[in-house]
């Protein structure tokens, strides 16, 4: 393992550990601190502390599983473990929003009067801060790393950001009105919040899990420096996916009829050397065949029907 892929491991793995810690913590800080008030809000925001517990646990799992190494039965990594972490995630999230909606609109109908308040706003205020600390954290390993259960675990506490505020509103505003309602109207709120979060995580697990193309325009980047090569006649078939923080690629290159089998692999080294240098995790396979054989090629299976026709 090389200088820069053991540092961004160190980095996932650091943040996978400091999720786990503070949302063990928070766990037991938002439960004692509800069971002080009363408020639905903070039910909310403990719930909320539960599934970042298991959430986090997930993640751990996910990134040490996905930093193994190929093997015989997964030769192309276990990359998509932290893309089945990011699913889970989007289902504890899915579930707590569901459970709390069903609670918020029961004590919205049901007023309950609140207690301790101080108590409360001073969890939510030291809460708010550690997540915070935490978000940051992890916004700066994703960068260095690409890592998709860390992008997925950074979501998941954004929106815990956002919870926080929700029920330091919530609690403030009953503290200075003595409104029971903004309690379980918050909640209401949160538990929305937390299902559009879970969505946009699924969303995201699921390209990759589903081998969703790379964007446009990186596929575009590849053909230009594919073909940048003065020895490479054209390219087809180029298929890319992602899993985890890896990129693969593959294409077939067309050469020159008059080349031989040692410099067709030579210049395929070469290509394949410079799409790497885009991507410095991608696993690049560059097939050769040569130029003007005309074959059944993927392009043609997954073209619009309009351009089958014309072609055929």
């Amino acid at each position: 393992m090389g200088a820069e892929a053991a540092r961004s491991d160190g980095l996932r793995r650091w943040a996978s550990y400091a999720s786990l810690a503070l949302a063990l913590v928070m766990l037991f800080v938002k439960g004692a601190a509800w069971l002080l008030t009363g408020s639905v809000a903070l039910l909310a925001s403990a719930v909320d502390a539960a599934v970042d517990l298991a959430a986090s646990a997930a993640t751990v799992t996910a990134v040490h599983y996905a930093r193994r190494p190929a093997d015989r039965e997964h030769r192309y990594g276990h990359g998509k473990a932290e893309a089945v972490s990011a699913l889970l995630q989007a289902v504890f999230l899915a579930g707590a929003a569901l459970t709390l909606l069903g609670e918020a609109v029961q004590r919205f109908l049901v007023p309950h009067p609140l207690a301790a308040l101080d108590v409360g706003l001073a969890v939510i205020a030291v809460s708010l801060c550690a997540t915070l600390a935490l978000v940051a954290f992890q916004s700066y390993v994703v960068k260095r790393t690409a890592s998709q259960a860390i992008g997925a675990d950074f979501i998941h506490y954004s929106t815990d950001v956002v919870i926080n505020v929700m029920a330091l509103a919530a609690l403030g505003l009953i503290r200075l009105t003595g409104w029971q309602q903004f309690d379980p109207i918050f909640a209401i709120a949160m538990a929305c919040y937390l299902l559009f979060s879970g969505w946009r995580i699924a969303r995201t697990a699921f390209a990759v899990v589903l081998d969703r193309e790379l964007p446009e325009p990186e596929r575009r980047r590849i053909e230009r420096t594919i073909l940048a090569e003065p020895l490479v006649k054209g390219l087809h078939d180029l298929r890319t996916r992602s899993a985890g923080d890896r990129i693969f690629v593959e294409f077939h290159l067309e050469l020159d009829h008059g080349l031989t089998v040692a410099q067709g692999h030579t210049v395929a080294d070469r290509v394949e050397r410079a799409v790497r240098g885009l991507f410095p995790s991608a696993e690049v396979l560059a097939h050769q065949e040569p130029a003007g054989i005309v074959d059944e090629r993927i392009d043609h299976r997954v073209a619009p029907e309009s351009i089958r026709r014309n072609e055929s």
